[in-house]
């Protein structure tokens, strides 16, 4: 995959004129932002763009169609299920289970193929009613691939049941002749509807022999002369040889009996057994594996896979696997008969048929507009054991790049990302350093969401993007001004510094109000509390009012002192603490010792002398503040009283 296999596809932005304006452009993980600039392709600038509009380019639409959505969700259990599949098993119980969840993904491609069949026919205006049946035709040609690629890869069908397969494959994606049949047979007289023996034929051409006798069993009843003829035709098509199932013949037997069948068929047209009626001995002339007949039918074959699988029915019973793109090359060459080249299904069907599963790959790569089938048919193929020698040379292997690519598209909407993570969980090499990347870019724009991701990364031990996401929700609940959640948030962060600035916010707050918000957060921090000192020093304040509260004044005061001698305090805070400390002081019995009043008048004094730190008011400020001098005054007289109160006290105690 080293080299362009060919030009891509130029995407028209409306309204932006290229050829005369320079584009500005910025790539993101799954779309892409377009805007003109104010630049002409001569260099002058011009004040205003010509479009003022920016676009966005995305590289995944298909994630926006709500029916593809379901095909999304579907297949992720489908995927999640099979990495599971339990690595001891092998042989035919392995093969098996393989073979049933490629049944699976088919089902659930079927199943979007007729909700958006039906879509197609809802639909009221023909824009999207040629949207949804363009849709219809790409999910058909994805199981068309899907369901040959299990014949040849998954069940690795041998000689003989490879072609029982081939035209259950057929007559699969060949489904118009059974409203035909039913048409047909629904009418009065069968055997003169108009389309009667186009029936037949497309019956023949599909190995459906039996239905096909039963036809002509009502064209001999209707028409006495040809009766004869439409009997000995109903018995080849009953003798031919058909290596059934549950039939324990051999190939070799086959062979001698399909020899000896179609000799007797090439007799009956060589004696003329039909030539009074062109339609039984064409349908003879298929039987035998006429080439010209066989193109004859072009129109009721409609594709040439569907001819090569006539043709082997009836020429090559017994195709060995290895044989058939010899087959398929010639019948696509016959097919087309040189008139038009190979679509692109063309392309990759032959690469199936030649076995060739990296060039399958790549041309659905190229083809389909999403990663989503080549993402799950590669990791199939590789739990299928027949990736293993394929890696690429940018360091991952085909089936992780591929799923790479498949999740990052998941992530650009706004629901499936939580799909993505999964798909990236089942990368070794790269999916967890592609995860970290786009789990980041998510938008939480709901807490819900935020709790959603979280829970993603912690479960999978990413720190980085868990801090990440709790420092963003801290932010927005600081902006909302949401201290409870901030704090909260910061915590479970483990960021010091904001939690440090959520703690100011909250200081700040009770200066203003007198009292704190969040008081069930702030009481219940535990060990928390120790992330920063600002956040110790809020819980234990809150632990001293509640202790004031309970009317156990010694521990207060206690508290209260320690937290403005271990500086763990703001000085900016010690004013309050100071101010805090004045209805102590004025209880009628003696809270602070003597010692302790001599830390808080050394507090006091600390705090009114000239030694500011950075951001505090100075002594002059304090000064000049007839609040704070009250203040001031009013706790060195209390402090004084306290003191006097003290020492009388311990001394009388010392004398008793």
């Amino acid at each position: 995959m080293e080299e362009l296999d060919g030009e891509p596809i130029v995407t028209l932005i409306p309204g932006v004129n290229s050829k005369k304006k320079q584009m500005c452009f910025d790539w993101g993980p799954g779309e892409m932002l377009v805007c003109e600039t104010s630049f002409n392709k001569k260099g002058k600038s011009e004040t205003v763009p010509g479009c003022p509009f920016i676009y966005i380019v995305r590289k995944d639409v298909d994630v926006y169609s709500h029916i593809l959505r379901k095909l999304f969700n579907e297949s992720h259990g489908i995927f999640v299920g099979l990495q599971k599949i339990e690595e001891e098993l092998t042989g035919k119980s392995r093969k098996a289970q393989l073979v049933r969840v490629s049944k699976n993904y088919r089902s659930v491609i079927r199943a979007c193929m007729e909700e958006m069949h039906q879509a197609a026919i809802a639909a009221k205006d023909p824009a999207s009613s040629r949207q949804f049946s363009s849709q219809v035709s790409i999910l058909s040609a994805m199981e068309l691939i899907w369901n040959l690629c299990e014949i040849l890869f998954i069940e690795v069908a041998p000689a003989g049941p490879l072609l029982l397969l081939l035209l259950d494959w057929v007559r699969l994606h060949v489904c118009e002749v059974d409203s035909m049949l039913a048409d047909v047979l629904g009418s009065e007289n069968p055997s003169k509807h108009e389309k009667f023996w186009k029936l037949v034929t497309i019956l023949v051409l599909q190995g459906r022999l039996d239905e096909a006798r039963q036809m002509l069993s009502k064209e001999a009843d209707a028409s006495p002369t040809s009766a004869g003829m439409c009997r000995i035709l109903g018995d080849l098509m009953r003798t031919m040889p058909v290596l059934s199932p549950g039939n324990t013949q051999t190939l070799t037997e086959l062979e001698l009996r399909w020899q000896h069948w179609h000799e007797e068929c090439e007799r009956h047209l060589q004696d003329g057994t039909f030539v009074s009626s062109p339609h039984l001995e064409s349908l003879c002339k298929i039987m035998l594996g006429d080439e010209a007949a066989l193109l004859e039918q072009k129109e009721l074959l409609s594709n040439w896979y569907h001819f090569l699988v006539t043709r082997l029915l009836y020429s090559h019973p017994t195709v060995k696997p290895i044989d058939l793109h010899f087959y398929a090359q010639s019948s696509l060459d016959l097919f087309l008969g040189g008139e038009s080249s190979p679509e692109p299904l063309d392309n990759i069907l032959m690469a199936a048929f030649e076995f060739d599963i990296h060039q399958v790959i790549k041309e659905c790569s190229i083809a389909l507009s999403n990663w989503w089938f080549v993402a799950h048919l590669t990791d199939l193929l590789d739990h299928c054991k027949l990736l293993q020698s394929h890696n690429l040379y940018f360091g991952s292997n085909m089936r992780e790049f591929l799923l790479l690519e498949y999740a990052s598209g998941l992530f650009a909407h706004h629901s499936l990302w939580q799909l993505g993570v999964d798909y990236f969980d089942y990368c070794p090499e790269l999916g967890r350093v592609s995860l970290e990347l786009h789990i980041e870019r998510i938008p939480l724009s709901t807490e819900q969401k935020a709790l959603k991701v979280l829970r993603i990364c912690e479960r999978r031990q990413m720190t980085e993007q868990v801090r990440s996401i709790c420092k963003i929700l801290a932010m927005k609940a600081v902006r909302n001004n949401r201290l409870g959640s901030a704090l909260s948030w910061s915590i479970r962060a483990k960021d010091a510094a904001f939690a440090t600035l959520v703690s100011d916010r909250f200081l700040m707050d009770y200066c203003e109000r007198g009292c704190f918000s969040d008081l069930d957060l702030i009481d219940n921090l535990g060990p928390a509390m120790m992330l920063s000192d600002r956040l110790t020093f809020l819980g234990k304040y809150r632990e001293f009012h509640r202790l004031y509260g309970d009317k156990r004044f010694v521990d207060a005061a206690s508290l209260l002192l320690s937290l403005m001698t271990s500086q763990i305090a703001p000085r900016s805070f010690w004013m309050t603490l100071l101010t805090d400390a004045l209805p102590l002081l004025e209880q009628k019995q003696v809270i602070f010792s003597a010692e302790q009043t001599y830390k808080l008048l050394r507090c006091l004094e600390d705090l009114t002398s000239g030694r500011p730190e950075h951001g505090e008011p100075d002594a002059q400020q304090l000064q000049d503040d007839d609040i704070e001098t009250t203040k001031v005054e009013m706790l060195r007289l209390s402090l004084a009283r306290n003191l006097a109160r003290a020492i009388i006290k311990e001394g009388s105690l010392e004398g008793s």
